[in-house]
C-alpha cells in the first residue's frame, strides 16, 4: 500500500514536505523517513475507502481528488 506522510517541522514556519511511501497494510506507521531520518507522521485521509476510478492523490500539494471532484 502507498501511504501519505508529512514532515514534522522543527520550528514554527518551517515548510512541511509530503511523501508517498510504500508499506505493508499491517506495518506500524513510520516516525522517521527511511532515507533521511527526518521526523514524519502518517496523514490520515477521509473515509473514501477503495473507489473504482479514483484519481491519483496529488502528494506535492496535499490536495485530494476523487470521482466527485477535489476537496
Amino acid at each position: 500500500m502507498t501511504y501519505l506522510y508529512e514532515s514534522i517541522p522543527a520550528h514554527e514556519g518551517d515548510p512541511v514536505k509530503h511523501y508517498e511511501l510504500q508499506q505493508g497494510m499491517n506495518d506500524q506507521p513510520l516516525t522517521t523517513h527511511p532515507e533521511t531520518g527526518e521526523p514524519i507522521r502518517r496523514v490520515i485521509l477521509g473515509g473514501w475507502g477503495l473507489l473504482k476510478g479514483a484519481t491519483k492523490l496529488e502528494s506535492s500539494s496535499g490536495n485530494c481528488c476523487g470521482p466527485s471532484g477535489c476537496c
